[in-house]
């Protein structure tokens, strides 16, 4: 079990079963962070600040089991490649975005999808052709339409598998995001209420949702029984909890029995 707190809580105890982690990467100025914004709180900010990694946690109780998510934020610049092989490593789900305006980012993408599978395929002892991922690959700034660079044949070509979709959107307009993260979280076999649209955001406040068993039978009005509190001060487990993590897994190839503890204040 995994063991978290809230603010002047009890401990919540989360399977490593529904613990994940979703990985955002592509180039620089493609809109990343931005995707992540509208994901966490439905924002979207205009001013561009380059990002180095951001690392944010949501937890979810839905239909009465307790999830945690992980977002990773990576840089597009990636100084570090063995930080980024890290990142693919610990991955669980995948979102790939290039901006539809900039074919250099487009080729970027193509390079960690095949990046992504070969990393994947090492740790799971597959070929390259049975490796399962979940991953999305989404074309950003779909409002530029005007100064498109990338055409859809091209995207089909690089989409191919059965396990990786492709969406066009805009993080500006909030456009084809539900969706994405819909088709995602299917593909990763988890609940579509993970996805933004799904379910009722509630503050940390209401952290006890999580693990008073009399608020699991209870529905908070509007919000079903699905319902997804971020963590106000998420701290990225270090490099050394996360290749241990990544020996359990594979060692026992599959899920991880347990991930660093995470302490919210």
């Amino acid at each position: 079990m995994i063991k978290k707190m809230c603010p002047g809580e009890s401990e919540i105890n989360i399977p490593a079963k529904n613990c994940y982690r979703m990985v955002i990467l592509g180039s620089s100025k493609v809109g990343k962070t931005a995707i992540v914004s509208r994901f966490l709180n439905g924002r979207f900010e205009e001013q561009y600040t380059p990002t180095i990694e951001d690392f944010h946690r949501k937890f979810y109780s839905i239909r009465g089991e307790v999830y945690q998510l992980d977002i990773l934020d990576t840089s597009g610049n990636h100084p570090f490649p063995a930080m980024r092989r890290l990142s693919i490593l610990t991955g669980d789900v995948f979102i790939l975005v290039f901006s539809l305006d900039n074919r250099d980012s487009f080729e970027e993408v193509q390079r960690l999808k095949q990046q992504i599978i070969e990393t994947k395929s090492c740790l799971k002892n597959k070929t390259k052709e049975n490796v399962d991922v979940p991953l999305v690959i989404c074309g950003n700034k779909g409002d530029r339409e005007f100064y498109r660079e990338v055409q859809q044949h091209e995207i089909d070509l690089l989409v191919g598998d059965k396990n990786c979709a492709y969406f066009e959107i805009s993080a500006k307009k909030n456009s084809q995001l539900d969706e994405m993260f819909q088709a995602l979280f299917t593909m990763a076999k988890l609940p579509s209420e993970m996805s933004p649209d799904l379910h009722r955001k509630v503050s940390v406040q209401y952290c006890d949702i999580l693990h008073k068993k009399s608020m699991k039978s209870k529905k908070i009005k509007d919000g079903g029984d699905a319902y997804g509190i971020v963590a106000p001060f998420a701290r990225r487990p270090s490099v050394h909890s996360d290749l241990m993590y990544i020996r359990e897994k594979a060692i026992g190839g599959g899920q991880a029995k347990d991930k660093e503890r995470c302490v919210i204040s």
